[in-house]
């Protein structure tokens, strides 16, 4: 018995995405090893993170890198970094400022088209969004024109499927940049390609990025990763924990520093293209497999969810034929036993992600889906 059954609980196969509600990930067992070992002795953290911070920023063709808890977390402390600088006087005095900081430079600049759940991050740390452009467009003189005196950051949000509506990130770093102004990448589920890891930052000169520990690095779920310019990721630093400063409550544990470069490092070493042509193999076995299913559609979509350049099955049924809709075939896959977590794609289809399955699980799928239409195939729906 597994230690979610003891707990009256159902594992999950999770051919969704790497979701946090999901658990982000599962970590590999060199990964949980050395998490392990971290965790058998006392160290010093303000050694330990600046120790790791070097190591992933020569990974990384960084200037500097900062572990913290999560990319959200990761949001907090590049906006509270850029507010201030490195000024440790501010960094010092803005505990007690707050709610109400006295800032000289207390405006963040974000595209319309980039609101998401995530941005309250941005407005914890004291700042004030100023928002540029509509969900459909936006020019580049209405970045110009909301740039001021007061402007601390422009954050911008990484992702093809973010990216109608807003201007190329090339384009918003040359015009902040002009205004001495930095940028900020929330580039949190950008992974893969592992080059974004420094495309944002060295290649296209963003000043900060920032990505998630527990998604497609594989690291602890609670663990995220800051990149970039030195002088900034030193007022991470002491923004930070275990500083008695605005970043405390997001504690980064060093079994969580050791894990996260650990996954890194794994990471780096790994054959993408070999994941990817597997990713596609398991795609291409699903598209046959359902497409003789009475009722069922099935084809390959790309990108995926979040953009990344990984294939998923988009599987569309007539209700008529296969007794059943997208969203009552996505019901039963979750109450099974494993859970299967598939995405909803309109009434009628789901996405199927292989990219998160491990070895094997993509078989479970495929037999439990062609069971469930089987067994329904010729009813109509409401019978």
């Amino acid at each position: 018995m597994h230690v979610y059954q003891r707990l009256g609980l159902r594992r999950v196969i999770n051919a969704d995405a790497r979701l946090t509600r999901l658990g982000g990930s599962i970590m590999p067992p060199e990964v949980l090893a050395a998490m392990a070992e971290a965790a058998q002795w006392y160290v010093d953290l303000f050694e330990l993170q600046r120790a790791v911070g070097r190591r992933i920023a020569e990974l990384t063709h960084n200037e500097a890198a900062y572990v913290c808890t999560g990319a959200s977390a990761g949001l907090f402390l590049a906006t509270l970094a850029c507010l201030t600088g490195p000024d440790l006087r501010a960094i010092s005095q803005l505990v007690d400022q707050m709610p109400d900081p006295v800032l000289a430079r207390d405006e963040v600049i974000i595209h319309t088209a980039h609101r998401i759940p995530y941005d309250p991050a941005i407005r914890l740390a004291g700042a004030r969004l100023v928002e540029i452009g509509n969900v459909l467009q936006t020019f580049p003189w209405e970045l110009e024109a909301a740039i001021s005196e007061r402007t601390a950051a422009v954050v911008y949000m990484a992702g093809e499927h973010l990216s109608r509506g807003a201007l190329p990130l090339s384009q918003v770093i040359e015009i902040a940049h002009a205004h001495g102004v930095p940028v900020i990448v929330d580039a949190a589920a950008q992974l893969p390609p592992p080059e974004n890891l420094w495309r944002f930052t060295r290649d296209l000169g963003a000043d900060l990025a920032i990505f998630s520990g527990g998604k497609d690095l594989r690291g602890p779920q609670a663990s995220g990763l800051i990149v970039g310019r030195a002088d900034l990721i030193e007022a991470v630093f002491h923004h930070g924990a275990p500083h008695q400063r605005l970043g405390r409550p997001m504690k980064v544990g060093r079994e969580e520093m050791i894990g996260l470069l650990t996954a890194l490092e794994l990471y780096l070493q790994q054959d993408h293209a070999a994941r990817i042509a597997r990713c596609e193999a398991i795609v291409q076995g699903w598209v046959e497999q359902f497409s003789r299913l009475p009722g069922a559609k099935a084809r390959r979509d790309f990108p995926n969810e979040a953009g990344q350049p990984v294939p998923r099955l988009l599987l569309e049924l007539d209700p008529e034929q296969a007794g059943l809709t997208g969203g009552e075939l996505r019901q039963r896959l979750w109450e099974g036993d494993p859970r299967i977590a598939v995405a909803p794609a309109g009434d009628r289809g789901v996405y199927i992600t292989p990219d998160t399955l491990e070895t094997g699980e993509e078989e479970l799928i495929a037999e439990r889906v062609t069971a469930i239409i089987q067994a329904t195939a010729g009813r109509r729906v409401g019978d």
